[in-house]
């Protein structure tokens, strides 16, 4: 009997693991060929960290002028809101934030939902970011275009979007300084 209880155990424990390992969230070690598509301004940027995990973009490269001011910064949703996720998993978006708190773009990465009209892999979906202040609603259906019919995985990138953009300006900017 304790042999069948020790396997029992074994195998839950092993059981757990994997089901935690395949929850974990993985972004893209390597975004750094997407930050001039968000800033094409910028001459320079940092390197991943802070709290919360960010990139800075410079349009005056820091190590020529320790002085510069990040002209905003890069940021992956799933970093900072990694419960917010679609119907099959998390969306791994990658979002610019300039210190008027507007979004100056953003990169489908990587998402596990299915592909074409339940999916948020239309480009019109990540265009319509682009511009939106961290003051928007951004509710599907109002400010947000509905570009495909994946009403659980519109409405989590949504959130997500928003969540993280208003994460970014509470850290980094002040209220005088967002856009109205």
């Amino acid at each position: 009997m304790k042999r069948v209880g020790g396997v029992i155990l074994l195998l839950s424990t092993v059981g757990l693991v994997t089901l935690a390992a395949q929850q974990r969230i993985f972004t893209n070690p390597r975004p750094e060929p997407y930050f001039k598509a968000l800033f094409p301004a910028a001459v320079a940027f940092s390197p991943f960290g802070g709290t919360p995990l960010h990139y800075k973009a410079y349009a005056v490269d820091p190590k020529v002028n320790p002085a510069a001011a990040p002209i905003g910064y890069i940021f992956w949703t799933t970093d900072l809101v990694p419960q917010e996720r679609g119907y099959h998993g998390p969306i791994h978006l990658l979002l610019g934030l300039d210190t008027h708190g507007v979004i100056t773009g953003a990169v489908m990465d990587y998402n596990s939902e299915p592909y074409g009209y339940f999916s948020v892999d239309p480009p019109p979906f990540v265009a319509q970011l682009k511009g939106k202040s961290v003051r928007d609603p951004f509710r599907v259906g109002a400010d947000i275009a509905a570009v495909s019919r994946a009403s659980i995985t519109m409405n989590s990138a949504a959130r997500a979007v928003r969540d993280a953009t208003r994460t970014m300006a509470r850290a980094f900017l002040s209220p005088d300084q967002i856009k109205q």
